[in-house]
């Protein structure tokens, strides 16, 4: 395993390349493909946009990104959910040999700038990871259409097609001023659900289903 960091105007990306995947960006990529497929059980049927499902717990094994799979993790937060939820994308990728960007933003009143910055790394996803960045994804996001969101512990209010959420009771912020069902708690950002959560969002964007919230049990 090898780190190579790379000054992104006035952020910081951090390329973390797992074993055997290249960590050149500036070359030709083909489109992103699912490796398997998404078991019984994820959904019966395909999902309207906006739709909440819930998957049936490992449904989602069965489905891993190609070689070369490029993602970007934007984070926003020093606190204890927001480390667990970039811990578990780190080890993801590692474990899927994905190549990972991580754009760290430092700064609140420039979020979108932070958006912006991920996107222009022309990843083939962008995983969110912070509730400090709803708010500047829901206004971000509706213009580009043609970047993938994977937004974890936490959704957008009216999410367009691009922007998935996978999150579950107690991690459902959806930005500020907005209530949710399940309310706000803390201790329930575990391990366990975080790397569900990566991994059935992204099997769930691999395999088409996107514009949708991802609610696990």
């Amino acid at each position: 395993m090898r780190s190579r960091f790379v000054v992104v105007g006035a952020l910081t990306a951090v390329l973390l390349s797992g074993c055997g995947a290249t960590d050149d960006w500036s070359g030709p990529h083909p489109a992103p493909t699912a490796v398997g497929v998404l078991g019984q059980g994820f959904t019966s049927t395909p999902p309207t946009p906006e739709a909440t499902i819930t998957p049936r717990p490992g449904s989602w094994d069965a489905v891993h990104p190609a070689p070369g799979y490029r993602v970007v993790l934007l984070t926003a937060g020093d606190d204890p959910q927001t480390k667990t939820l970039v811990g578990a994308v780190k080890d993801w990728a590692e474990q899927e040999q994905v190549s990972l960007k991580v754009v760290t933003a430092d700064d609140p009143v420039r979020h979108t700038d932070s958006i912006v910055e991920a996107m222009n790394l022309a990843p083939d996803l962008i995983i969110t990871a912070g509730s400090e960045l709803v708010d500047a994804i829901t206004v971000v996001t509706a213009s580009h259409l043609d970047r993938q969101f994977l937004v974890l512990g936490a959704e957008i209010a009216e999410p367009t097609a691009n922007v998935t959420a996978a999150n579950w009771p107690g991690a459902t912020f959806r930005g500020a001023g907005l209530m949710t069902a399940t309310g706000d708690d803390p201790g329930s950002f575990t391990p366990e659900r975080a790397a569900a959560a990566v991994r059935a969002g992204v099997a769930s964007v691999l395999s088409g289903l996107t514009g949708i919230v991802i609610r696990l049990k």
